[in-house]
């Protein structure tokens, strides 16, 4: 690696503060509506997608200091990367202190959550997930294929997945949302097309994760939920033979780790 002048450097310093004032200003704005907040919780569930959103912001900053530092100093800049990763964390805490963090629930679970958010546009709704899973995207490529984080960010995206369901009004959704007639139509069928995905895409790579890294019976526990939650959706908009096929996944599953978690125990003994 070509060694890295002092003027390099500077230039790097210079241009990098840009981006450090608006991250320094963000924080200071995030301190301060969580203060809002617990002094006054009216309205605090639009208040923690605001901060969501910004959040979100935050990471694109923390992902240009770390563009910056590759294309100016040939090197990654880790502290940018990991502050960008613990952004998305928050902006996801976020989300979840507004719809939960429920997994596989009747949507009467939660309903009262969503409905404190009623005057939040579906198309709206449907933008922050998607900006949310740019934003993931976009850490995750920064990082890099073999990075040590990379059986962290399986959390991390079916957490994401978690909101991307909850934040739905599922009730509207499955009636007045898909009615081809309605303004929110495209949104709302977009919006469950992803979600769908999400769900097995996270049943799926919890399931890599306890087979190719930890063991762990609790991570296909939480395989087991996701496709639950999949088949629940499934149910919610009348798709029986979707949701039958998603059951006999789920069962095969679940003997497989009844099978293991038998094995892991006699093993002990």
């Amino acid at each position: 690696m070509a060694k890295i002048t002092d003027e390099a450097r500077q230039t790097y310093g210079e241009q990098v503060g840009f981006y450090q004032q608006q991250v320094d200003a963000l924080l200071i704005r995030e301190k301060n509506m969580l203060m809002m907040i617990e002094k006054d919780p009216t309205g605090a569930s639009y208040k923690r997608l605001m901060l969501t959103d910004e959040m979100l912001y935050l990471t694109t900053l923390y992902l240009s200091k770390h563009s910056l530092s590759v294309a100016m100093l040939g090197v990654k800049n880790e502290d940018a990367l990991n502050d960008a990763r613990k952004t998305l964390y928050k902006a996801v805490i976020y989300l979840e202190e507004v719809v939960t963090n429920y997994i596989d629930v009747p949507f009467s679970d939660y309903e009262v959550k969503v409905e404190e958010i009623k005057n939040l546009p579906q198309t709206k709704r449907y933008y922050l997930v998607r900006k949310l899973g740019l934003a993931i995207r976009l850490v995750l490529d920064a990082y890099g294929d073999n990075t040590k984080w990379r059986w962290t960010f399986v959390e991390l995206e079916a957490r994401f997945a978690t909101v991307a369901k909850n934040i739905l009004d599922l009730k509207t959704a499955s009636k007045d949302g898909l009615d081809p007639h309605s303004p929110d139509y495209d949104d709302t069928v977009y919006h469950l097309r992803l979600v769908k995905k999400l769900l097995q895409q996270a049943a799926d790579r919890y399931r890599e994760k306890y087979e190719l890294s930890t063991g762990r019976i609790d991570d296909f526990r939480l395989g087991i939920n996701y496709l639950l939650a999949l088949r629940r959706i499934h149910l919610i908009l009348n798709e029986r033979v979707e949701a039958e096929e998603v059951k006999k996944k789920a069962d095969v599953w679940k003997d497989k780790m009844d099978k293991d978690h038998k094995k892991n125990e006699a093993q002990k003994k």
